[in-house]
């Protein structure tokens, strides 16, 4: 296979494996009919310990392919890792095996990431269920239980016409652009995790050094959502290691969503109000004016952690 990478390119794209060798084709054949003529790139393939040919196909590929073969299956976050530490681009992308690229889907994730005046630091995208057609993420939010899930809305036109790079709580590893020089900033992602929260981890550690996390509506992939074997096996765990490290974050967030639903039940009859004040800091706090929530989201919050952490402490006790 031929390149179009020089000695130093642009796009350094890592790219764990776990067995899935059909998609890991198929991700691998649209990339390179996607990939713009004038961005130079090099695929860093990591294979995890695949059973299924996978390597054997690998060992076969030539040049912009790079492999690197795991003696074992030591997971997506460290896999990864291991890829990046190899990578010789000014931008990281992260994809996942199965993926299945569309023309256009890296020019609006490069320029949102070239944004300078917002500092952005980490960019994902709109992400369509391969199976279902619908939407599967366009970004990361916390729901009113503390619990971080994907955001499964439609862009409006509204949305793509006049704000196509919204910054968003965090955006999943499965398609990401990060500078390679923040990514070894934050030391990557937290091998802690197994296959599950090191993106969230990864979005709240470039937050909490400065940089804005978007997602670029206007680039669009389909994805054949949690393929890889065992992909679910450690969530528990990871949820508890993220709320755990991230607490007050995200019962910052749900703070907000349940005041926005609260606000949204209330909007059509104003009258269910305590008062005119209560509804003017209710307003304020969801525009980002004023920093307390309400004292019954507070209440609500304060509810659905005591929640987590009980079922956590018996789910773990043993």
């Amino acid at each position: 296979m031929s390149t179009r990478s020089p000695r130093t390119p642009r796009l350094s794209v890592i790219t764990p494996v776990y067995n899935c060798l059909s998609y890991t084709k198929a991700m691998l054949a649209s990339l390179q009919a996607t990939i713009p003529w004038y961005v130079s790139y090099e695929v860093i393939l990591v294979d995890d310990g695949s059973t299924d040919g996978t390597r054997e196909w690998l060992l076969g590929l030539g040049e912009p392919f790079r492999v690197v073969l795991n003696e074992r299956n030591i997971g997506f976050g460290a896999s990864t890792n291991r890829g990046a530490a190899l990578a010789r681009g000014r931008t990281l992308a992260l994809l996942n095996n199965d993926l299945v690229l569309r023309r256009g889907w890296l020019g609006p994730m490069m320029r949102a990431l070239g944004s300078v005046a917002r500092r952005t630091g980490v960019v994902g995208n709109v992400q369509v269920d391969a199976a279902t057609g619908e939407v599967d993420h366009r970004g990361i939010v916390v729901d009113v239980k503390c619990k971080p899930g994907h955001d499964r809305r439609k862009p409006s036109l509204a949305a793509l016409l006049f704000r196509p790079t919204p910054g968003v709580f965090a955006v999943t590893g499965a398609c990401l652009l990060v500078r390679t020089c923040l990514w070894r900033r934050l030391g990557g992602f937290d091998e802690r995790y197994f296959n599950g929260c090191e993106d969230i981890d990864l979005c709240l550690r470039a937050r909490e050094a400065g940089f804005g996390v978007v997602v670029a509506l206007r680039s669009r992939v389909l994805h054949h959502v949690s393929s890889s074997p065992g992909r679910k096996r450690r969530d528990e765990e990871n949820s508890m290691r993220l709320f755990t490290r991230w607490r007050d974050k995200l019962s910052e967030e749900a703070s907000r969503e349940w005041t926005r639903e609260r606000f949204c039940e209330i909007l059509p009859e104003p009258r269910d109000f305590p008062d005119n004040t209560e509804a003017l800091k209710t307003a304020l706090y969801l525009l980002r004016l004023r920093r307390l929530p309400p004292a019954d989201a507070v209440a609500a919050k304060h509810v659905a952690i005591e929640h987590e952490m009980e079922r956590w402490r018996k789910m773990f006790s043993h």
